[in-house]
């Protein structure tokens, strides 16, 4: 009988990309993939540790898994994983934790899959995780999130992820490359770039700092691997978005206008203190440029709110910078204290109920631009990749400037594209739509 395994994935597009390498892995050491509400011999979690909110939920999901499986064997993997592996391994039913380096490793770990009497930990010291490993998620037909970097060297005063992946390093334009040709024969027409601070790219392993190739030439290497429909930038630093890059993005026939910029606060006062590499007038001189040559480019922006020493002055110049910007939509982030961080303990300590109005606050400004946002697109004609799932009797899509589209579910729909007009806002927020012509891809 063939061994069962699950996975759960807590956080971001490239822990996605990590779970679906290591699934591979599995598969190839004898293992079948079950989804993780199935009964299964192994069940694995990939952690994050950005918010107080994920490291909560992994007990939660340990249970959910013993609920399913109490002989099952469960293992932690990730950055949670790699910041507090001993926190993890005392959790109830938790047999296995492993660091940033041992995780892609894990098979190596798991001998006859009993229930251990105390979770076991291999974690290295995070100075050792100096060497690349390429991944890419195949499991959603109509997109890949290809791994590009991994690593971060900035120095954010409220960030763990120096800290739970080590030195930011990338992998050879060759891997990289390979990686998207393999994409490309899955019929996967969309691959969304993925990394810890991607617009690093071209730091080699070991901590050397000399950039072989750049972000720029990878983003015009990427664009003649045949096969690939679309391509798509996660998330940039603003001071790595470069006007070369902008310039090349527009011309493209690949890259889709959709750019992801974090912020995290509109004051300069706030960056300062959060020892971010540029002030607001960047961020700005940023979103102009990428709309002088794509004005109809989606901007989504992280943010962050009540970072210590956020006054309800900065807060509100946070906002009305925001307001003000041309932008898409927010993704809002409420500060919460981690360990071994600076922050942590800096004065000026904004309560929780504070925090949480004016994260209420920020999503309230979201939904506001992304309605404006959607607004400025309708009768305009665009291109939809459309998902695998029926939702309540529509599929849903998206455009290359990110729109979130429906039309009445049709399987025959599935991971095409189609060229499409936007014809109207439905009550749910999504765009309504024509079809145009016959399936473009």
């Amino acid at each position: 009988m063939r061994k069962k395994v699950a996975f759960y994935t807590l956080g971001c597009k490239l822990n996605f990309s990590e779970t679906s390498t290591i699934a591979r892995n599995f598969k190839d050491e004898g293992f079948d993939r079950v989804e993780f509400h199935d009964k299964a011999d192994i069940y694995v979690i990939n952690t994050c540790s950005v918010t107080e909110n994920a490291d909560k939920r992994f007990k939660t999901i340990v249970k959910q898994a013993q609920k399913l499986n109490p002989d099952a064997f469960v293992a932690a993997i990730g950055c949670y994983a790699q910041l507090k592996p001993q926190e993890l391994a005392d959790v109830d039913g938790v047999d296995l934790v492993l660091g940033a380096t041992e995780k892609f490793k894990i098979t190596d770990y798991i001998n006859d899959l009993s229930k251990n009497d105390f979770g076991e930990v291999h974690s290295c010291e995070i100075e050792e995780a100096d060497f690349y490993v390429g991944s890419y998620s195949i499991g959603d037909r109509t997109r890949a999130f290809l791994k590009v970097q991994d690593g971060c060297d900035y120095k954010c005063t409220y960030c763990t992820i120096p800290l739970a992946r080590g030195i930011s390093r990338s992998d050879t334009l060759n891997n990289v490359l390979n990686n998207a040709k393999e994409i490309s024969k899955q019929d996967i027409k969309e691959i969304v770039l993925t990394g810890v601070n991607i617009g690093d790219y071209g730091k080699g392993e070991f901590g050397n700092k000399k950039h072989e190739h750049t972000f720029l030439d990878l983003v015009k290497e990427l664009d003649k691997v045949e096969g690939i429909e679309r391509l798509r930038i996660s998330s940039i630093e603003p001071n790595l978005l470069k006007n070369e890059t902008i310039d090349f993005v527009s011309k493209s026939n690949t890259f889709v206008p959709h750019f992801h910029i974090p912020l995290q606060s509109g004051s300069n006062k706030i960056l300062k203190l959060m020892r971010r590499r540029y002030m607001r007038e960047l961020y700005i001189d940023r979103v102009a440029k990428i709309k002088e040559v794509m004005p109809h480019a989606c901007i989504g922006v992280d943010v962050i709110v009540g970072f210590p020493g956020e006054t309800d002055e900065l807060f509100l110049e946070t906002y009305n910078f925001l307001n003000e910007l041309d932008i898409s939509y927010l993704h809002v982030f409420t500060y919460s204290e981690r360990d071994n961080t600076l922050a942590a303990n800096m004065d000026g300590v904004v309560p929780k109920r504070v925090r949480a109005k004016r994260s209420k606050m920020l999503r309230g400004l979201s939904a506001k631009k992304r309605r404006a946002f959607y607004e400025s697109q309708l009768d305009t004609t665009r291109k939809v990749l459309f998902e695998s799932e029926n939702k309540e009797g529509y599929i849903q899509g998206f455009t290359g400037n990110y729109v979130k589209v429906k039309a009445p579910w049709n399987p025959e729909l599935v991971n095409t594209i189609h060229e499409v007009s936007l014809t109207k806002i439905d009550d749910d927020g999504l765009v309504r739509l024509e079809f145009l012509n016959e399936m473009v891809s």
